[in-house]
């Protein structure tokens, strides 16, 4: 628009009845979350199906960049086999992805987003599908690892062969595994954190999850636990443990196990919000939460690119 034009625009502004400046506030709104979603959904380095880098473009669809791979022949575009192909209503995506990193509850996204709950629903867990997966890959120096457990939640089943739990629950017993699901927490003092959701809480469990990312020759602080111990001298790794029921919280003076339990803590507290997490989807949801510890400044932009494979 001209410069003459623009200024005309401007001058007609105020004749704009408040049902009017609603509707042009809206779309303009609308404009902009579409350019965000769209910036992000033009872009890629490879392709798809074969991981090749010899592709060219070939025409758009609903404004989304396609490519054709010189390699396999195959065309695609950013979404072609991730968790978000095919949903609809690419120019509200850009309003979901704030309200997952406001944490905000299925029926308040829905109504923020103006979709069904059930479609608030499923595009949570399509948004976090390849979010759950990005975790540290290797933890060097002192490492902190401590389990913590949450309630086992077949929330949404609606044929249970026992009486149901209440939102956010609790056992009836104490820590057995026939009620809640373990998930280890390791974590090295520069931040980077990774968790598993375990089947049983030996050693063995914790020798398989936790040798692929440590450090050869890192330190490992724990609480006393037998697994624990039994994991480090398994594998011959300096272990510091912390006798917790004696009052313990540091050995010699750089050992404890206080940044693990931090974190522990932030997870459970942030977890409270949503009364209680189906089991199927705990993944996701620690996924979710490892996100926005590592990034505390994540913009929607930055998700949507997490949510595609744009790490």
């Amino acid at each position: 628009m001209r410069t003459k034009a623009f200024q005309q625009f401007l001058a007609q502004i105020t004749k704009l009845t408040p049902t009017q400046r609603k509707q042009a506030l809206d779309n303009i709104k609308k404009m902009d979350n579409t350019e965000i979603v769209e910036d992000v959904l033009n872009t890629t380095d490879h392709c798809h199906y074969c991981g090749s880098s010899n592709f060219i473009k070939w025409g758009l669809n609903s404004n989304i960049q396609r490519y054709k791979c010189k390699d396999c022949k195959k065309t695609f575009n950013v979404l072609t086999k991730t968790p978000m192909a095919h949903l609809r209503y690419k120019e509200k995506w850009n309003d979901f992805s704030k309200d997952l990193i406001d944490s905000k509850s299925v029926r308040d996204s829905a109504t923020h987003c103006h979709i069904s709950k059930n479609t608030s629903f499923r595009w949570r867990h399509r948004f976090l599908k390849i979010p759950a997966d990005i975790k540290a890959k290797h933890l060097q120096g002192i490492v902190e690892f401590d389990e913590t457990y949450f309630l086992k939640s077949e929330k949404g089943n609606h044929h249970l062969d026992r009486k149901p739990h209440k939102r956010g629950g609790w056992a009836k017993q104490g820590l057995s595994l026939k009620e809640y699901t373990p998930v280890l927490i390791a974590r090295d003092r520069n931040g980077n954190t990774a968790d598993f959701i375990l089947e049983h809480s030996d050693d063995g469990s914790i020798a398989q999850v936790m040798l692929p990312i440590l450090d050869y020759d890192v330190l490992l602080c724990s609480d006393s636990k037998s697994s624990y111990k039994s994991f480090a001298n398994m594998f011959d790794f300096t272990h510091k443990y912390i006798n917790a029921s004696d009052g313990e919280h540091v050995v010699e003076g750089a050992y404890h196990i206080q940044n693990v339990n931090a974190y522990d803590s932030r997870l459970k507290r942030w977890m409270v919000r949503f009364h209680g997490v189906s089991t199927k989807y705990l993944e996701n949801y620690l996924g979710w939460m490892r996100m926005l510890d590592r990034e505390s400044d994540i913009t929607s932009k930055d998700l949507l690119g997490h949510s595609v494979g744009r790490n």
